[in-house]
């Protein structure tokens, strides 16, 4: 019989910003990406060496260790392609702490697209060549294969199941939301529906998001988490099931929830918890998959994401600005990958990223200040003039080729 385990799956992101790309730029300056204004939430160099130093370079410490100390201890990790280049680029020693982990064989690397794109809904053909453009890249860097599918922001229905299996992949990531399984718990593995092979886990929400939203909420009627309380509420959530699926972002750890709020010591003396029980373990993606039956079939025919109270698309899809930039967008798609031109074709893959559409959401609910929080603009509608203007240059760009002359860009 298999051991109770936990499927800890950690999602590694950071994207290209586009910084303040005025009208007056457009057909005569190409660097949609560059910030070169310190200070400025936008300069994307100086972004990632502060989240290195509050989250990466600490956590890849932490999970070493805890590698070093627990045998049973494993970690899943998805790794964007925009994160790998700037963390080559700019930090390569946090590359180098990465591959160690991966050398240890229980750390596994999860397959997405490469620039965190929405590219599914929108091209089959620009989504396909983004998931090999990322398995290739794992396996140049780390030299393993990606057996294990999460799509952008665990952007899930049936098509993309059936899809992933016909892909060959053993195993697919989702929301395990309460409207989709009903009385049923995430705490298991299912099939989607569809498919005959491929293995589905589901995001335990509650216990993942009360490390990676509640944990330093001091209104939150269970602060200060212990982990001692965190283990007894995981073991009493696996009291009955095979598995719980622990989903959050990487950058939890440290960059959301700040080092000063206990998160590095809390997560450390919980695995200690956890893995004192000889009952329990952790499991890789793959090996959960592995280690376990299908207990029942589970249909998600409209997309189901992990994001806001909704857990659907409106946040990156949900006002007229947001479907007109990715309709601009994709609308490029033939002329771009025509041209042969590998610049123009890295540009328009680095505003496939879907922050973008993210920075210009304007749910100002319940959700808003989530927003606010991770946006470098000061408004939405910010973040669509900026990036509207790179789209117009990359029609500029695009005429100049099949018009030589036409404007002196």
């Amino acid at each position: 019989m298999s051991k109770r385990g936990i499927t800890l799956y950690l999602h590694v992101h950071q994207p290209w910003r586009v910084r303040d790309y005025s009208i007056f730029d457009v057909s005569s300056a190409h660097d949609y990406f560059d910030e070169q204004i310190e200070g400025t939430e936008r300069n994307n160099r100086e972004v990632f060496e502060k989240v290195a130093n509050k989250s990466y370079r600490p956590m890849n410490a932490l999970l070493k260790k805890l590698l070093d100390t627990h045998q049973d201890f494993k970690v899943s990790l998805s790794i964007t392609g925009t994160f790998l280049e700037q963390c080559e680029a700019w930090a390569p020693d946090v590359v180098k702490s990465f591959k160690t982990l991966v050398e240890t064989g229980r750390v596994e690397i999860v397959s997405e697209t490469y620039y965190h794109s929405l590219a599914f809904f929108y091209s089959r053909t620009e989504f396909e060549r983004q998931v090999e453009a990322h398995k290739q890249k794992i396996r140049d860097l780390f030299g393993v294969e990606t057996n294990v599918f999460r799509n952008t922001e665990l952007a899930y229905n049936n098509e993309l199941a059936k899809w992933a299996e016909d892909y060959g992949f053993k195993g697919i990531l989702a929301e395990g939301w309460d409207d989709v399984l009903g009385w049923r718990s995430p705490n298991f593995l299912y099939r989607p529906a569809g498919t005959e092979r491929i293995g589905l886990l589901l995001k335990n929400y509650r216990l993942s998001d009360d490390i990676a939203f509640r944990f330093s909420n001091k209104d939150w009627s269970a602060w200060p988490l212990s982990a001692e309380t965190y283990n007894d509420w995981a073991s009493a959530s696996a009291a009955d099931s095979p598995l719980i699926n622990l989903f959050m972002d990487y950058e939890t750890f440290g960059e959301h929830q700040w080092e000063d709020t206990g998160i590095f010591s809390f997560f450390e003396h919980f695995v200690g918890k956890w893995l004192s029980n000889a009952d329990n373990t952790f499991y890789t993606a793959s090996e959960a998959v592995e280690a376990h039956e299908a207990v029942d079939e589970v249909s998600m025919p409209h997309t189901v994401t992990w994001a806001d109270t909704e857990r659907d698309l409106s946040a990156w899809l949900g006002n007229s600005m947001q479907h007109e930039v990715m309709r601009y967008l994709y609308a490029l798609e033939h002329d771009v990958m025509r041209s042969d031109d590998i610049e123009l074709i890295s540009d328009w893959r680095k505003l496939q990223t879907s922050d973008h559409a993210y920075y210009m959401c304007t749910k100002w609910f319940r959700d808003g200040d989530v927003h606010a929080y991770f946006s470098p603009y000061e408004s939405p509608y910010d973040a669509f003039l900026y990036y509207m203007n790179a789209i117009r240059d990359m029609r500029y760009r695009i005429m100049a080729m099949h018009h030589p002359g036409a404007y002196d860009g």
